[in-house]
């Protein structure tokens, strides 16, 4: 994969190129006084490009699951380790919430405006309604900066948890549900 190997701070000066979505991230950082860098990257759909990625942010790139119920009522925006294994179950049973599965990227695209691969606590902005909940676990409360696209998995950013926590999700009145999902399959 092909890495800008600059770490940048800030928003990109040209932005030709570059998504409406992901040009939103950048304005609602900066209308919270949130600093972040930014690495630009090819396509970085999967944690394993990613990987790539976290040498040059120096940040660890956190995965990001769009899940819902069997009805497809309920959503969740699942934001953990991207080292740690996902098993529905685990995190079935904390939220009280049966039969989770992935959720469609249409319904993705409707609520966070954002594709599959772009997925991001970011694309939060987007949910106006509140039907996204926000999950976290608890590992990622550990990290000093949270790694994440810009609506966009062509660039990664990297924001102070502490800004997270205290301006972005209060800002989009976002309450995270928080988890503890085991480092290795307890099954």
């Amino acid at each position: 994969m092909k890495i800008d190997t600059t770490l940048y701070t800030g928003r990109p000066q040209d932005v030709q190129g570059r998504s409406p979505q992901e040009l939103a991230c950048y304005d609602l950082l900066d209308h919270l006084s949130i600093p972040y860098t930014r690495v630009d990257h090819e396509h970085a759909d999967t944690i394993a490009h990613c990987q790539e990625v976290e040498t040059y942010l120096k940040a660890h790139i956190c995965k990001n699951l769009f899940l819902c119920n069997r009805q497809k009522t309920d959503f969740y925006l699942l934001v953990m380790a991207g080292e740690k294994p996902f098993h529905t179950k685990d995190l079935s049973k904390q939220i009280g919430t049966s039969r989770l599965s992935f959720a469609p990227p249409e319904i993705m695209e409707e609520l966070l405006d954002v594709t599959p691969g772009s997925a991001t606590i970011l694309a939060l902005m987007n949910d106006k309604e509140h039907r996204v909940k926000l999950v976290l676990d608890s590992s990622v409360l550990t990290l000093d900066h949270l790694g994440c696209h810009p609506c966009a998995n062509t660039s990664s950013l990297a924001i102070a948890l502490g800004d997270v926590r205290e301006k972005l999700l209060p800002a989009l009145g976002v309450t995270p549900l928080l988890v503890e999902l085991p480092q290795e399959d307890a099954g």
